[in-house]
């Protein structure tokens, strides 16, 4: 990799600005639901307080568009991350001001301080209204450091920005390393075949990994809410299931070019479908009963799709296959998952829906890769590079 890292940069005694992605589920009592966001940030702390550091972390949580909202505060990441750290991990009620400078400036080596919520101020996601707010964030770091892998595709003032001002001190976290290490070998040199599978609600934001995908992969399954959009471009009917009605001419045009190009291209040949008080499962070809809604895919899928993936060298999988929170409609997705944890070949999962499923069935120790970025994966599939990544020092 030719961005600086960690382990390039000299911490002691430095004030460490790190961006990370506590951007973490949480209860409807606002407690944290799965910390694993913020455990995987664990061994870049602990490096820069071994280096006695002075280290300062700043996140978004949830969308709260540039106001305070008390439901999205990250006091409870400070708290989890104390305990996981086994230290005591100062919070701030701001990100910037002079309070949060002053805060900064009594932190002792080896000392963290985690503050509040970037996404409370309107300058973070609109760095161009403004330009200040990247530079006040800047202003409390000697060193930044970028660990967000999640939210590195995005160019937010704490993500591209903010780093002009660290011309030679800004890299790369150890979480960040171990993603882009995975996803270049993927976007570069993937063993062959390689196989992608996307799935998940919506088209709309995954038409350019989708045309990206294509021009790599020697096989592409779509499954998921976004299956019955194609569904409805090839004029089947879909009864009740979600629909981007908006994409429908780019779905008829996407499945007109895989066929002339010869790319194989699989959806769902069967789908579990409910009608608010019955499930059943229905052959696509027939298409979906009026007033029923697609939830799922079948099992004859599954069982078509596992025979031709497991001829696969590398596989890639986004999003779910099903409405897997509702235990109705999570079998197509689990199975899946069991499968993939089996086959010979490298399986890289992204995609934090996806991710939540596989860990809720203890299947992520026999994965290749499961990364910590849905739409970052994404993206830098289809570009080999992020924004985030792009913005940092050069060795």
């Amino acid at each position: 990799m030719d961005k600086l890292s960690l382990r390039d940069l000299k911490l002691n005694q430095k004030r460490v600005l790190m961006r990370v992605d506590f951007n973490v589920p949480l209860n409807a009592d606002g407690s944290i639901r799965d910390a694993t966001r913020i455990i995987l940030t664990l061994p870049s702390i602990e490096y820069i307080l071994r280096q006695k550091g002075r280290l300062v972390l700043i996140s978004h949580l949830g969308r709260p568009k540039g106001s305070f909202d008390s439901k999205v505060s990250l006091r409870p990441c400070a708290q989890k991350l104390g305990e996981l750290l086994g230290k005591e991990v100062g919070f701030c009620f701001d990100c910037i001001g002079a309070e949060v400078q002053k805060r900064v400036q009594n932190l002792n080596p080896g000392e963290v301080l985690l503050l509040e919520n970037l996404r409370f101020h309107k300058g973070e996601e609109s760095p161009e209204k403004d330009p200040g707010f990247a530079q006040s964030l800047a202003e409390l770091g000697d060193v930044y450091i970028n660990d967000a892998f999640g939210a590195a595709h995005r160019s937010h003032a704490s993500i591209v920005p903010i780093a002009q001002f660290f011309p030679a001190n800004c890299g790369v976290g150890f979480l960040m390393e171990k993603e882009i290490a995975a996803f270049s070998k993927i976007y570069l040199n993937p063993n062959r075949p390689f196989y992608a599978m996307v799935g998940g609600a919506k088209i709309g934001n995954k038409i350019d990994i989708l045309q990206a995908l294509s021009k790599r992969v020697d096989g592409l399954f779509i499954g998921g809410g976004m299956a019955f959009t194609f569904f409805k471009a090839k004029g089947l009917a879909i009864g009740e299931s979600i629909c981007d009605e908006s994409r429908l001419k780019f779905a008829r045009d996407f499945l007109k070019e895989c066929e002339r190009k010869g790319i194989r291209l699989h959806l769902p040949i069967d789908v579990v479908v409910t009608n608010g008080k019955k499930i059943q499962t229905v052959q696509i070809k027939g298409g979906v009963p009026d007033k029923w809604e697609g939830k799922d895919i079948g099992p004859q899928t599954v069982e078509l799709w596992s025979k031709e993936l497991n001829r696969g060298a590398t596989l890639f999988w986004n999003g779910p296959m099903g409405v897997f929170e509702e235990r109705a409609f999570a079998s197509g997705t689990e199975r899946l998952a069991h499968f993939l944890s089996e086959v010979p070949g490298d399986v890289t999962i992204g995609g934090g829906d996806l991710v939540a499923a596989v860990q809720s069935l203890n299947l992520e120790k026999k994965l290749s890769h499961v990364s910590s970025g849905g739409g970052a994966s994404l993206e830098f599939l289809a570009n080999g590079t992020l924004p985030g990544v792009e913005a940092l020092s050069n060795k």
